[in-house]
């Protein structure tokens, strides 16, 4: 999985936009692939909370602090964080 999100998301990025959904929701679930993996190395921890901190930046600033996706991109930056610091 995370070498098929390394070849297509930079596609998404520059096709749709960075700031474009699926761009977004590729984005999060890439960075939940990076960190959720029990293998995880600490590259991959760093990339995640990277990844999820820009795109949970972008959710809140372009759909509010409301928005439920905004409530899932803060709670994986969240999970992300809390796997970085064991």
């Amino acid at each position: 999985a995370k070498s098929l999100f390394r070849k297509t998301i930079p596609v998404a990025r520059r096709t749709l936009g960075e700031e474009n959904v699926l761009t977004l929701r590729m984005r999060w679930t890439y960075a939940r692939v990076l960190y959720l993996d029990e293998g995880a190395s600490l590259d991959d921890l760093h990339e995640a909370v990277a990844t999820l901190e820009s795109v949970a930046h972008l959710w809140k600033r372009i759909f509010g602090p409301a928005h439920p996706e905004t409530q899932k991109a803060q709670e994986a930056l969240k999970g992300a964080r809390e796997a970085l610091a064991k």
